[in-house]
């Protein structure tokens, strides 16, 4: 099947969990990474368990803090 991953259309395996895609893409820190699928946000305690369909739309997120004024 087809999603959308950062943009790009990706061919992956049926029923494919957002686990499983942190882990194919090679996601760096998924400990830190926020997914929005179809443009909600996904729990991390949910990455497990929500599947992922034909013409999804996911993106990985990172949220930096830091800087100076």
């Amino acid at each position: 099947m087809f999603i959308t991953v950062a943009g790009n259309k990706k061919e992956v395996s049926d029923k494919i969990t957002v686990t499983q895609l942190i882990v194919s893409e090679k996601v760096e820190n998924p400990e830190y990474v926020s997914v929005s699928l179809n443009d909600d946000f996904v729990k991390s305690g949910d990455f497990n368990s929500t599947i992922i369909n034909e013409n999804d739309i996911v993106e990985f997120l990172y949220f930096m803090g830091g800087g100076t004024i």
